[in-house]
């Protein structure tokens, strides 16, 4: 407060001439200038390789553009927004183009479009560029060959991107030193922007692992799929989830996730249903909001992972099921009128703070909308999006909108398409790593360079917030101890064993009963094996009860089936089926098998199957899984865990419910005598 003193002894002649309000002011004004010189500030960890660090007030500050000085965007003490504007004006027109592209890298070892994940990588930077010639999802021609990955080096320094989809299943020490190296790559360039590394879900047990979906087993903690964690109905567990996944993809340099579907499963026919939180809307807000809070928390900051939150405004009302990655499956129809209850989940999602919202490809029919694709729809992104629900952050287009599945704007140019989406609202393109077109787009005048300053803004305030600016860098020897350790798989295990349901136990055959003698049989068809009667005898029995090796043997016998349909990118626009039989498995051996022995069915929903087919005469003991352990299944069966999972959907009860359904409709409001198990449906012992 010395300063303050000295300076009013020094205008003491000035302060005799003022009011008294004057005088006020005045020592209001000194003591502000007082306290601001004053301030201290904690100094945030600095991570270099080459860049040299600042001095500046006894801090310490990043050179990242090489010019000897500090400039306001590598000042931490200031606010983003000041950073923000400052690095805005010294991009290039070039720099700004590929910062708005963002698409799949390779890890050493790595080729092609990425969506190998489980290729033998390494921790090397892949340099191999990639060019389709073919859209990689309907295998059509392409308009012209598209580069979907680049070559890293030459992608951060010669393509300026900064933002990428990692899709490789590793280590979790190999991830991290590989992003270590990515990053290395970016500050050398002339700005020193950092890379942001994305992925789609990495801690789920998941049937479809299709690209863009989710990478099925990893060496992060193990969860149950998402219709699994809704139907915990255990919001704190869900946060508890989100939490620990945050900590994992943080310790490997994974800043932000392609998660988590607020999309709802109310046309049961839909091949993305797996990756949903149900068909009920305020349960699904509420797991939206538990995820957003949990991987990013209250704001985004350096131990978050910023989310985007798919696929605005509601995939699920697609039209018989098929998929808005397929012309055959562009149409999203509303019969029932129920476009705002769709909206529910995204505005808990909003409200949660996430940074990011992907729309779907698809194109709204017979509604008020503009009938072309969300990506090239103004009122749904702007009006809607933005004006009504108040959304801020960023859009980030599903992958492939402009060479791809360009719905409903088919007959524009290449130039006319981003023109279109970006007059709609997009920030952020994916599937594209070259940005040759979208500079076109702005050097033909269709679109000015203050609208791509908005999108570029809203990037680097992500960027910015989430810490990366000071230090992007991980530690490769922790990252191993941190994923997948055993205290965060203890508290997964848990929600493997919260997620089964039991819904139906007439006979009182579970819990088994000691010592009963039980032939446990995993039906399953999977690639690389002709034979999908899987016979479980655990090398370690911590059940107390006998497992036999053949259903004449046992006592009880306990059929879990694994119904799946191919995968959503096998579709070739044939009708969808839900019947079990159409969905590789044998019912005529179910229904001898059962004819034979007390039998406990399980079925793993990927999707509301219809389970009619199955003889209903002697189904008195039904569990239903989404995504879980053999474990925990033998936990539930054999009584040490009490079941307390809840149904996230309705079960059809026929083939004729799913024909007559309506999509934009949850099971639990369609036409009494829809449902064989209601949403909702679970009991205990």
């Amino acid at each position: 407060m010395k300063n303050l003193f000295v300076s009013v002894l020094k205008f003491n002649n000035l302060l005799n001439r003022l009011s008294g309000l004057s005088i006020v002011v005045f020592l209001t004004v000194v003591l502000f200038t007082s306290c601001k010189e004053q301030k201290s500030y904690e100094q945030p960890e600095l991570g270099i390789k080459t860049v040299q660090l600042l001095q500046a007030d006894g801090y310490q500050f990043k050179d990242l553009n090489k010019n000897n000085k500090l400039d306001k965007y590598e000042d931490w003490r200031l606010t983003t927004d000041e950073r923000v504007a400052d690095l805005l004006e010294q991009m290039t027109l070039e720099e700004k183009a590929g910062f708005m592209l963002i698409s799949t890298i390779n890890m050493g070892g790595a080729s092609g479009s990425g969506f190998g994940g489980s290729q033998n990588v390494t921790s090397d930077l892949s340099e191999e560029d990639n060019i389709n010639e073919t859209n990689f999802f309907t295998r059509q021609p392409l308009p012209v060959p598209t580069l979907s990955v680049s070559g890293t080096t030459k992608g951060i320094l010669e393509r300026n991107l900064r933002h990428f989809i990692l899709r490789a299943n590793t280590k979790a020490s190999t991830i991290a030193e590989w992003a270590n190296n990515v990053q290395s790559v970016a500050e050398t360039s002339r700005l020193g922007i950092p890379v942001l590394i994305t992925s789609n879900p990495r801690n789920h047990v998941t049937i479809d692992n299709s690209p863009g979906l989710s990478l099925g087993e990893t060496s992060f903690s193990k969860w149950p799929g998402e219709l699994g964690l809704a139907a915990m109905r255990d919001f704190e567990l869900t946060r508890e989830f989100a939490e620990t996944a945050a900590k994992e993809w943080v310790a490997v340099g994974v800043r932000k996730g392609y998660m988590y579907m607020a999309d709802l499963a109310t046309e049961p026919r839909w091949g993305r249903t797996e990756g949903t939180f149900g068909e009920d809307a305020d349960l699904a807000a509420n797991m939206m909001r538990e995820v957003v809070l949990g991987f990013q928390g209250e704001k985004l900051g350096p131990n978050s992972v910023a989310l985007t939150t798919k696929h605005f405004p509601g995939g699920g009302p697609q039209k018989e099921g098929q998929d808005a990655h397929f012309d055959w499956g562009k149409d999203q129809e509303y019969p029932g009128d129920m476009l705002d209850y769709h909206l529910k989940p995204f505005k808990a999602a909003i409200d949660a703070g996430t940074s990011a919202i992907m729309p779907y490809y698809a194109v709204p029919v017979n509604t008020k909308y503009e009938e072309v694709g969300f990506a090239f729809n103004k009122a749904i992104i702007t009006d809607l999006l933005r004006g009504e629900l108040g959304f801020q952050g960023i859009i980030n287009s599903d992958t492939g909108p402009i060479f791809m599945m360009p719905w409903g704007v088919e007959n524009l140019s290449l130039s006319e398409r981003y023109q279109k989406a970006l007059e709609a609202g997009v920030d952020l393109f994916s599937g594209v790593a070259d940005p040759t077109f979208l500079l076109e787009t702005i050097n033909e005048g269709l679109v000015t360079e203050a609208r791509i300053d908005e999108s570029i803004a809203r990037l680097l305030k992500e960027k910015f917030e989430l810490g990366i600016f000071e230090n992007p860098y991980v530690e490769v020897e922790a990252a191993d101890q941190i994923v997948g350790n055993a205290d965060f798989q203890e508290r997964a295990n848990l929600a493997l064993r919260k997620s089964i349901v039991l819904l139906r136990n007439d006979d009182n055959l579970l819990p088994f009963k000691p010592k009963t003698k039980v032939y446990f049989e995993k039906y399953m068809v999977s690639r690389g094996s002709d034979n999908p009667h899987i016979v479980i005898i655990p090398e370690t029995n911590n059940w107390n009860i006998e497992f036999v090796d053949s259903p004449d043997k046992a006592d009880q016998v306990v059929l879990w089936l694994i119904p799946s349909s191919g995968g959503l990118f096998g579709s070739a626009g044939a009708e969808i089926h839900n019947e079990l039989s159409k969905n590789n498995i044998d019912v005529d051996y179910v229904n001898q098998l059962k004819a034979q022995k007390p039998t406990t069915v399980a079925i793993n929903f990927s999707n509301p199957w219809v389970i009619s087919e199955i003889d209903s005469g002697n189904m008195n003991t039904v569990l239903a899984t989404f995504g879980t352990t053999t474990d925990a299944f033998l936990d539930v069966v054999s009584g040490k865990f009490n079941p307390t999972g809840k149904m996230p959907f309705s079960i059809p009860a026929s083939t004729e419910a799913v024909l007559n359904n309506l999509p934009d409709v949850p099971g639990a409001q369609e036409a009494k005598g829809y449902a064989v198990f209601d949403f909702d449906a679970g009991m205990s012992y």
